[in-house]
């Protein structure tokens, strides 16, 4: 009860401020109107489907579009009621200044000031434009990152090396063929050595994949193999199961899904991949992450390797890395991880700027990091969930090269 008291207090504030904003601007009564009737509505709805949802079902793509009609309305609005609050704290000292000098006469607070409005509802547009652009276009926004990552002790034969990453495709969230079909082909036309794919091929039951099974079996073969393992939502965590057998069974299909679409899935383990005479370790783990399922075992994994083979290890989650894999006696090279979708929303300006707010919860959550010469590299996501959009932190498909020698300045 109290969690609802608080939340129809946080809709009254929120709505009574952004509705003062434009009212100071405008004083068209048809166009205020419709603004209330639509926010009344919106709300109504909002609140509808948030009460619908169904631990059983787990999320589906009108929860994802409800969450995406919470996020595009009220982020604009708590903008608003910052800026209409902060001028409200003047007002009030204006007003209490006013009345201990005796300067002003009639209404104790002045008046709102309609360039202040003005200027919150023109910021305030900027995540609404922004938010609305995410869930229309940018969340199909494919971008090719290259990532060149230098090793003294690679060996010759695998010096140019390259590999393909994606991770994340959350395929119960896809809402448009083409441009799925469109991403693939942009995979394919990587030539590369390799491709691996680092989990999370759904976002909670296997069936979500079947629409999308034909189209990803296009990603076509590869000289040296097409590898994967599984992500957090692979498991089936996230919803209520009726009992556990279907949870198994959930999780043995998913599991399948990997190999319906080409891709060796590696189950903690490894696999030597060899080119002229030379060869390095591939090894792959199940989930690992801080706070989510821990099913990976890299001993396990990595039994029989020395800490002279080179390595490249999938591992979901990049708190892995930080947490167990960088300081391994072992030592893994180059880990391979995604999850973080980088939040699907941020700044990246390649040189200037790259933020996120996901970087405070994960210390590594998009692109190459080192310690003592191991990498990981966090790839951004290929497909996306909860908020159904991307805004600044775009879709990736990742291409590696693995260069023989020491790192560049």
């Amino acid at each position: 009860m109290l969690r609802w008291i608080l939340f129809v207090l946080f809709v009254i504030i929120v709505e009574t401020y952004a509705y003062q904003a434009f009212r100071t601007v405008t004083k068209v009564r048809w166009f205020l109107l419709a603004y209330q009737l639509v926010s009344l509505f919106a709300i109504i709805y909002i609140v509808f489907q948030f009460t619908q949802f169904d631990r059983a079902v787990g999320q589906t793509r009108l929860t994802l579009f409800t969450l995406g009609l919470l996020l595009i309305l009220y982020i604009p609005k708590i903008l608003l009621t910052v800026f209409m609050f902060g001028e409200d704290v003047y007002r009030l000292i204006s007003a209490l200044i006013n009345l201990a000098t005796k300067s002003r006469e009639g209404d104790f607070l002045p008046d709102r000031r309609k360039f202040v409005s003005t200027i919150a509802l023109g910021i305030a547009a900027i995540p609404f434009l922004s938010l609305a652009y995410g869930m229309t276009w940018g969340k199909y926004n494919y971008k090719v990152i290259r990532q060149r990552v230098f090793f003294p002790d690679l060996p010759d034969a695998f010096d140019g090396f390259t590999i393909t990453q994606i991770s994340d495709v959350h395929s119960g969230s896809f809402d448009n063929p083409d441009k799925i079909s469109y991403a693939i082909d942009l995979i394919n036309e990587q030539e590369s050595d390799m491709i691996l794919f680092t989990g999370d091929i759904v976002n909670t039951h296997a069936k979500e994949m079947f629409p999308w099974i034909d189209t990803f079996k296009k990603i076509k073969s590869y000289k040296y193999g097409k590898y994967s393992v599984l992500g957090n939502h692979d498991y089936g965590e996230y919803i209520d199961w009726d009992n556990p057998k279907d949870k198994e069974e959930n999780f043995q299909a998913i599991k399948n899904l990997y190999g319906q679409i080409g891709f060796d899935l590696m189950l903690n383990e490894h696999k030597f991949i060899e080119k002229d005479g030379q060869r390095i370790a591939l090894v792959g783990v199940e989930n690992w992450g801080r706070g989510f399922k821990q099913a990976g075992d890299l001993n396990k994994a990595s039994q029989g390797l020395t800490k002279e083979d080179f390595k490249v290890l999938m591992s979901h989650d990049p708190s892995h890395w930080d947490l167990e894999v960088k300081n391994h006696p072992k030592n893994f090279h180059l880990t391979l991880s995604g999850h973080t979708h980088g939040l699907q929303f941020g700044i990246e300006i390649p040189g200037f700027i790259k933020w996120s707010p996901v970087q405070y919860i994960y210390k590594q959550w998009a692109g190459l990091y080192e310690n003592l010469g191991r990498y990981v590299y966090v790839n951004r996501g290929f497909g996306f969930h909860a908020y159904p959009g991307r805004v600044g932190i775009w879709p990736e498909i990742t291409v590696i090269e693995l260069k023989k020698g020491p790192k560049l300045a």
